[in-house]
């Protein structure tokens, strides 16, 4: 007996408006389970869209260039059983695996977390138009003059709307709003950053050009307003982690039989845990207007990692309230789900503060950027013995380099330091995170 099953977009998190980059069947195909029948991007990840059954499909409901949310109908199915398998987006390049992320593991690039909608807008301050809506003679309805304020458009300069008669709808909003990003100027003020010119390389030999996927352009887009909005200022100091690395060692030797690698990131995850506890203002983020700090009651840590198609940061939650053997489950589920292509959006969201680490590539400081609208970044480098004087004689001593970036209008230098400290405090006796 045949039915018609339909294919709807699952709960990929709350996550709206995902690009429809590309679409993989047509009227008439034959697909079976599993089978990659579309392809969604969101700002922070490209994801291939699984059938949820086997048969002939009748009809697709959406195009390259469409905007869908959770539910939107993708295609209807003609099959003889119908399969309830909920679909999972995955990834188009899955990170490393997770659970093997140690300090050296992970690689520092610039997080990025953008919407293009009125709240997103408003938090990362992004640079507009204009501060008032001159509504003159601008064709818009009242709901999109509204939107246009929500951002600080000035509709007046939107020459031209897509609607019927020339009107401004909110998508002639938005496309205004990302063409000021990617240029990055503010026009507001008349003062605008030039771009730099960019030659034709041609002249000199062969090339080739290569468009950058929406996270790498999100990335570039997001950190450019960060570094133009938030001033920052970065600490270095290093640590003595010689006691927890064979503590660490000692664990693993121990626990193998559990199935549990115990990475030194999680003992960095812990003490940094323990640390904002002590400082709150870490844990918190500064209000569009620059008025109030908003304080989280809550405790996530995100972890940036490169991968070849961009940046994904895994979010740790709630990590105060965990043991390191739970976060160690924690880092091992993400990892199998990245593996496996099935790290969701929300697995990436919900970050209070950020850990980027140059780690076994080397060197020995950097300067992480804050991931707005957190406060503060923690840059990890490449741990090596070093001679340390204790008083009587030179020992050698394991020690891990550490690069703490704040939003300097929020944290001052002596906070600053003091978080660094009490940071390097755990990281030098873990006992300490049991008291």
């Amino acid at each position: 007996m045949s039915n018609i099953c339909e294919i709807k977009v699952p709960d990929v998190g709350n996550v709206h408006d995902i690009d429809v980059v590309e679409v993989s069947i047509q009227a008439g195909d034959v697909i079976v389970l599993d089978q990659t029948i579309a392809t969604l991007e969101t700002d922070k990840a490209s994801m291939d869209l699984p059938a949820t059954a086997t048969g002939t499909v009748q009809q697709v409901h959406i195009k390259v260039g469409d905007k869908v949310n959770e539910g939107t109908l993708i295609a209807t199915v003609l099959v003889d059983d119908v399969t309830a398998t909920p679909a999972t987006p995955v990834f188009e390049t899955a990170p490393a695996s997770v659970a093997e992320v140690k300090p050296a593991d992970v690689v520092a690039v610039p997080v990025a977390h953008v919407e293009l909608n009125a709240p997103t807008a408003a938090l990362i301050d992004i640079p507009v138009a204009s501060q008032t809506v001159q509504t003159g003679s601008a064709h818009a309805s009242p709901s999109v003059r509204l939107f246009a304020r929500e951002l600080g458009v000035d509709l007046s300069q939107i020459t031209q709307g897509s609607g019927r008669k020339g009107r401004i709808l909110k998508d002639d909003v938005k496309h205004f709003v990302k063409k000021i990003l990617v240029e990055g100027v503010k026009t507001g003020s008349g003062a605008g950053i030039p771009s730099i010119p960019v030659p034709d390389f041609s002249a000199f030999g062969a090339i080739d050009i290569q468009p950058l996927s929406k996270i790498n352009r999100l990335t570039g887009q997001h950190m450019t307003s960060v570094w133009l909005n938030v001033p920052m200022v970065t600490y270095h100091d290093e640590v003595d982690i010689t006691d927890m690395e064979a503590f660490r060692v000692a664990l693993n030797n121990e626990k193998n039989k559990e199935g549990v690698k115990y990475t030194g990131l999680l003992f960095i995850v812990k003490a940094l845990a323990a640390a904002m506890a002590q400082f709150p203002r870490f844990n918190s983020s500064l209000s569009s207007d620059g008025e109030s700090l908003i304080f989280k009651k809550y405790l996530n840590i995100g972890i940036a990692v490169n991968t070849p198609n961009g940046l994904v940061v895994p979010v740790l939650r709630d990590v105060a309230s965990k043991s390191v053997k739970q976060l160690a489950i924690e880092l091992t589920e993400k990892s199998e789900k990245a593996r496996s292509g099935k790290l969701l959006p929300s697995d990436m969201q919900g970050g209070c503060i950020s850990i980027s680490s140059l780690g076994g590539i080397g060197g020995t400081a950097f300067t992480p950027i804050v991931n707005a609208p957190e406060v503060a970044i923690l840059g990890v480098t490449k741990s090596k013995m070093q001679p340390v004087w204790n008083g009587e004689a030179f020992e050698p001593r394991l020690m891990l380099p550490l690069d703490l970036t704040y939003d300097h209008r929020v944290i001052d230098g002596a906070e600053g330091a003091q978080f660094m400290e009490a940071i390097k405090y755990y990281l030098g006796d873990i006992r300490r995170l049991l008291v």
